[in-house]
């Protein structure tokens, strides 16, 4: 995929990441558990690569919360670095874990970005955003259980819209 492709592939990415979330919003706590605005950044790393999942996952919140107030300016500056994350551990680890199968590689790289953004949410609220008013069950309650629909539906949504614009020659192959 040129450069160019992959520059206006980021921008829709972001621009879903702004309007997907609005629909969520809609229902009280839908954006927590759906977790909406983690599949296009997820999708842009998986796509796009380095450095284009990590731009989606900085301009993506920092626009909508501009442009919508979502997410909201205490909650920002974790989920910047949650969702950089994000980005940056898909593209890597698509690109660079040795597994020939496309499933499985889609999906090593998929929890790992997960896993790795969950982590980097945590570290930031504990040392640096909320010290003192955080602690391990608070994580583990948004990250993993109030989270679960959004983590189910990453799981199946995302391989599925990988693969299928893959086998539609929309975008190429896996490296």
């Amino acid at each position: 995929m040129s450069n160019t492709r992959k520059m206006i592939a980021t921008a829709l990415f972001i621009a879903i990441g702004i309007a997907l979330p609005l629909a969520f919003h809609a229902i009280p706590n839908a954006g927590r558990m759906f977790l909406p605005m983690h599949i296009p950044i997820l999708l842009c790393g998986l796509i796009c690569g380095f450095p284009w999942g990590l731009a989606c996952g900085l301009a993506a919140p920092l626009l909508s919360s501009l442009l919508t107030q979502m997410p909201p300016a205490a909650m920002l500056p974790a989920m910047l670095c949650e969702l950089a994350v994000y980005g940056l551990v898909s593209a890597l680890l698509v690109r660079h874990v040795p597994v020939k199968n496309a499933y499985a590689r889609l999906y090593i790289a998929l929890v790992g970005a997960m896993l790795c953004g969950r982590l980097v949410l945590g570290a930031v609220n504990a040392l640096i955003f909320s010290v003192g008013s955080y602690s391990m069950q608070v994580w583990l309650t948004g990250s993993f259980v109030t989270a679960l629909p959004g983590i189910a539906v990453q799981a199946i949504l995302i391989p599925v819209i990988v693969l299928g614009l893959r086998k539609a020659k929309l975008i190429g192959q896996m490296p």
